[in-house]
């Protein structure tokens, strides 16, 4: 037993020797020259003799062990910081929309021709109200074209005010009548420039 422990003595001082001479801090050298040979190691089998070597302390091995190998620095590239650039988004501006003038005045529209004959009629304006309607053509050929006339033009000047547009019924049993008068009653408002 003696011998195969004297055998690991020599193995572990020659395997902790082997790394320490290996170790060469970069600025200095152990100058040993040859390493393991010039200390008879070549030979890979251990020899029951001790050689005369000196053994590193536990603290020499240990901090031969933890002692790091000093790299060079790597420069790193600068990157540049993206510079943030300010959007700024046109206010728009506002705009008020024109005061609508009030339209006054009296208008007359183009004469409608109807199988009894044309239609014309005149509104009056005011603040773009129509507040009066004159008729200023109507069939008169025969005595029931007049009495027809006596009782649709009432009504129809009556839906007309009460509408302010085209926007009117017509009355039945007068039918071309109110149709010459709506198509006179287009004309008087675009005249205006008021909407039909």
């Amino acid at each position: 037993m003696g011998v195969a422990k004297a055998s690991l003595i020599v193995v572990g001082t020659v395997a902790g020797l082997g790394g320490v001479l290996a170790y060469q801090p970069p600025h200095q050298s152990l100058g040993l020259g040859g390493g393991l040979k010039a200390l008879g190691g070549g030979s890979t089998t251990p020899t029951a003799t001790p050689t005369p070597t000196a053994t590193p302390t536990p603290t020499e091995t240990a901090s031969a062990a933890s002692t790091p190998v000093a790299t060079p620095p790597t420069a790193t590239p600068k990157t540049k910081k993206p510079v943030a650039v300010p959007v700024t988004t046109p206010k728009p501006k506002k705009t008020t929309p024109p005061k609508k003038t009030a339209i006054n005045g009296t208008f007359v529209g183009a004469t409608s021709s109807t199988v009894y004959g044309p239609v014309q009629i005149e509104i009056q304006v005011v603040n773009s109200k129509i507040v009066a309607v004159k008729a200023l053509q109507l069939p008169t050929a025969t005595p029931y074209d007049v009495q027809l006339n006596g009782q649709a033009v009432p009504i129809l000047t009556q839906e007309t005010i009460a509408a302010s547009s085209s926007n009117i019924q017509g009355v039945s049993g007068a039918s071309y009548t109110s149709q010459g008068w709506y198509d006179s009653l287009v004309s008087a408002l675009a005249k205006a420039g008021l909407p039909g």
